[in-house]
């Protein structure tokens, strides 16, 4: 079949599906039964002839194709839903957003997801400020955020024990990485063997407290050597290219790494993955904040940097 047979419907419960991560939980959204949207979802994958959602016990999550899919579903059904407004003659959907992001949301994901707002909902006005996770958590309880991007770690546990509990959501998951010096040894390979960074010098965080290793790499059985400490990421990559030591990097930083650096990924160990969380209070969100959410998640979907450059 024809995949441009696909009808509006299918996309969106499929877009439904991707976004709230269970059957159940698009049904209920979009006010249908179950197995309407099973229905749905076995139609569109049908006419792409491949599977779109991969099936686990705790949901459903993209397949590659599926990636593809979302896409281009998002662009289509946005540009649908702008002309129905136009016709309409209904005003521009305004207000404004107050968004909180991790540093690591704001090299390309945070500023993808804006200039996409401003296209399609240009009288929807965003406010942000970069805050570490548990400030911005703080934020959100407080009133004084709408929306976050919280990194999380394993085990993954919630931001915070707090109830009622945050509604979150799963932008991205990605492993860890190592921001390398272009003239180190350890930059002449594709990867970096865990057990090669016993001894090394490290830039880590501030410069007490929990952050003090934040930037080290989780879990060496060595007390490490803490060359230099920088809040900023950007003046930790740039430590980096002037030789100073190693840091940890979440690989959404590898477009902003300057000259001289080498993003690479780390073997031979347990895989460091670190998650990308959409976070709010569970109430229901005023219509401005639902298209900002939209906007994230679809720059997060846009945003495939699976692969590491390498300068």
């Amino acid at each position: 079949m024809d995949f441009t047979d696909v009808s509006l419907t299918a996309l969106r419960v499929f877009r439904a599906v991707a976004e709230q991560g269970t059957f159940t939980a698009a049904a209920a959204s979009l006010g249908y039964t179950q197995s309407a949207v099973s229905r749905q979802i076995a139609s569109i994958e049908r006419v792409a002839g491949a599977e779109l959602l991969e099936r686990k016990r705790g949901g459903v999550r993209l397949t590659a194709a599926g990636r593809v899919v979302m896409r281009r579903a998002t662009v289509v059904l946005d540009a649908i839903d702008a002309t129905a407004r136009d016709l309409s003659g209904l005003p521009e959907q305004g207000g404004t957003v107050r968004l909180g992001w991790v540093p690591s949301a704001g090299t390309t994901l945070v500023p993808h997801a804006l200039a996409a707002l401003r296209r399609s909902d240009p009288g929807v006005h965003v406010v942000s400020r970069e805050g570490g996770t548990p400030a911005l958590v703080r934020a959100l309880r407080a009133g004084s955020i709408d929306l976050a991007l919280l990194s999380s770690a394993p085990p993954f546990r919630a931001p915070d024990d707090e109830s009622p509990p945050l509604e979150l959501q799963t932008l991205t998951e990605r492993a860890l990485c190592l921001a390398v010096p272009a003239a180190h040894p350890l930059a002449r390979g594709d990867f970096v063997d865990v057990a090669d960074l016993r001894g090394q010098r490290w830039i880590a965080g501030s410069s007490s407290g929990a952050d003090r290793l934040m930037g080290v790499w989780p879990g060496l059985d060595e007390r490490p050597e803490i060359a230099h400490t920088a809040r900023d990421w950007l003046a930790k990559l740039h430590l980096v290219a002037a030789g100073c030591g190693l840091t940890t990097v979440s690989c959404a930083l590898a477009p902003a790494a300057p000259p001289g650096v080498r993003i690479l990924p780390v073997r031979g160990g347990p895989q460091e993955l670190r998650r990308l969380l959409l976070a709010r209070l569970p109430e229901p969100p005023a219509e401005p904040v639902v298209r900002l959410a939209a906007a994230l998640r679809a720059a997060a979907l846009a945003d495939d940097i699976d692969t590491i450059p390498n300068p």
